[in-house]
């Protein structure tokens, strides 16, 4: 996974829970040196930055429903890859430069919209074959195609998930007190 990222990862944040915690990633981050943190249990705002993306990436993309079964994790696993190019090279985000407080009035200031693709080939520590690799994937893009495709396969997955949901069992009336 590390592969797709242009620059060396010094560092990795991570959600509290034990589905994000364990040994083998702890190895992993031990064996490549990269620093790893985690939210405070109880501190909900710890994550903040990440949760908010929950709805706007994750929810907004596949919603609600549950996906437990293997033809539903390959379906997520090409929705992810997909939304990952169309995220880092077609999606602009601005960063937070700075925030003020003036009695309950906050101003904020942020810097030019910028897609994370651009925002990797100006960083000083990416190397110049990631920049050029960068550059080729991004030129090879059809954003039209790219998202029939993703909309194609959420709407596979929300196929899959919905056929595999019981049929509704009405309740057995109780003719007996009926008849009473």
């Amino acid at each position: 996974m590390t592969s797709v990222f242009p620059f060396p990862i010094i560092g990795i944040d991570s959600d509290n829970g034990s589905e994000f915690i364990n040994e083998h990633l702890l190895a992993y981050y031990t064996e490549h040196e990269i620093t790893f943190t985690r939210s405070r249990s109880g501190n909900k705002n710890d994550g903040a930055h990440i949760e908010q993306k929950n709805w706007a990436r994750v929810r907004e993309l596949v919603g609600y429903l549950r996906y437990d079964t293997p033809a539903e994790l390959e379906l997520l696993n090409e929705i992810w890859e997909l939304d990952r190019i169309f995220t880092n090279y077609l999606l602009p985000q601005q960063k937070l430069i700075s925030k003020t407080r003036r009695g309950a009035k906050v101003s904020k200031k942020h810097d030019a919209p910028a897609t994370p693709h651009q925002r990797a080939i100006r960083h000083k520590k990416t190397r110049k074959r990631p920049i050029i690799t960068m550059n080729a994937a991004f030129k090879r893009i059809k954003p039209a195609a790219l998202s029939r495709q993703i909309f194609d396969l959420t709407g596979r997955l929300e196929t899959l998930s919905v056929a595999k949901k019981p049929d509704t069992v009405k309740p057995v009336v109780n003719r007996a007190w009926n008849n009473g």
